[in-house]
């Protein structure tokens, strides 16, 4: 029976979550140690919330800045210089609903019917809907997977860019596989976008774990000024606040008004209290952020090497982010050994062809979480594996 209404065909083609369909089929089990979805197990710090509580008690609930609260975009632009080493002016940040509006806003801003937008794949499968949502298409360019690392082939990215592309996504470090692109390919990259007059879309939420140094690679290490760069980031993973949906865009200053506006038009900006706790964030979390990271490196060291020792897993340990990202051996089918997985080991895992249809024998973990539980995940995994020999 045809619904009673007409529906649009982007939104009727947007595709279920992999991730959501594992998480629904298994939520609430008993026992079971959810490594699915791509967060920590820690609630967000006191000071955080703090903020936020006594920001509605003295009664901060009326409309906002469109694009920020003064202190935090100052609060983010010294973040940036600190991070960077880089000075940023206030007026190049927008902040918006999390990480996820950020990319929306973004390539709404970018991209619609009839455009293209080049990306770096296997990747989170929101960003590919967003761009269907906004009626133009998503070209993969995928990934190599060498059995030991993963690597970006820099001639098959610049022979996606074709009439009809309007930008370049790189997320980095990566999500699902912990790939990071070096500074050499970011400025190869950047140079191609200034060459086709492009815009590189530059999500890097995963910059500060990174496993070889205090922070990761960045765009912001090679840009220069008027660059076609936009970045789209998110207090969620380095501050604990996932649940808070609080991110931010970081752009040339005379995109103002047209990020004031898509922010008005969507979500006429984020709460003055939420807000509150993420100047808390970026002013006093800095050893908590420290913290994780080194909890993070710990629980990837014990995770990697678990799977390793079955001689059955195709791993290497993630150059960044906290994922692993492998394949176990005689697998085809991940979606289908992720349910089996959840049912017969009680973990919880995300198939890897919710990031890409090339990696379907793939799985993902999210390895951020008490030691403690990531060991006895990977034990439990261990244990399924050498089952199915």
């Amino acid at each position: 029976m045809p619904p009673a209404i007409s529906l649009r065909p982007a939104a009727l083609a947007a595709p279920e979550s992999g991730i959501v369909a594992l998480i629904n089929h298994a939520r609430g089990r008993e026992g079971l140690i959810p490594l699915w979805a791509g967060e920590g197990d820690l609630s967000t710090p006191a000071f955080i919330a703090d903020a936020a509580a006594e920001s509605l008690r003295t009664g901060e609930t009326f409309y906002t800045w469109q694009r920020g609260i003064p202190e935090l975009r100052g609060a983010l632009a010294a973040y940036v210089e600190r991070l960077y080493g880089r000075a940023t002016s206030p007026e190049r940040i927008f902040v918006t609903g999390s990480g996820m509006h950020a990319i929306q806003l973004v390539i709404s801003a970018l991209a619609g019917a009839g455009d293209e937008v080049v990306f770096v794949s296997p990747l989170w499968p929101n960003f590919q809907a967003a761009v269907g949502l906004a009626g133009a298409q998503a070209v993969e360019v995928p990934l190599q997977w060498s059995g030991a690392e993963w690597a970006l082939d820099l001639d098959r990215l610049r022979a996606a860019i074709g009439p009809r592309t309007k930008a370049i996504f790189v997320n980095t470090p990566n999500n699902p596989t912990g790939w990071t692109a070096d500074a050499e390919t970011l400025a190869a990259i950047l140079d191609m976008a200034r060459g086709a007059g492009i815009a590189v879309v530059a999500d890097e939420i995963y910059g500060r774990f990174f496993y070889a140094a205090a922070r990761a690679p960045s765009f912001h290490d090679v840009m220069r000024e008027g660059d076609p760069l936009v970045f789209v980031n998110s207090f969620s993973k380095n501050w604990a606040m996932t649940g808070w949906r609080v991110g931010w865009i970081e752009a040339e200053a005379d995109l103002g008004p047209l990020f004031e506006n898509l922010i008005q038009y969507s979500n006429s900006g984020v709460a003055t209290f939420m807000q509150r706790g993420a100047v808390a964030a970026i002013q006093e979390g800095g050893a908590f952020v420290e913290e994780q990271v080194v909890r993070a490196a710990k629980a990837r060291q014990i995770f990697t090497s678990a799977l390793a020792a079955t001689n059955r897993v195709s791993i290497s340990a993630p150059e960044g982010a906290f994922y692993s990202f492998f394949s176990i051996d005689g697998i085809a089918d991940g979606r289908a050994a992720a349910f089996r997985i959840a049912d017969e080991a009680l973990v919880g895992l995300a198939p890897g062809a919710a990031f890409a249809p090339h990696t379907p024998n793939f799985l993902r973990a999210c390895f951020h979480r008490r030691l403690d539980e990531v060991e006895e995940a990977a034990d439990r995994l261990a244990r399924w594996i050498r089952r199915q020999a």
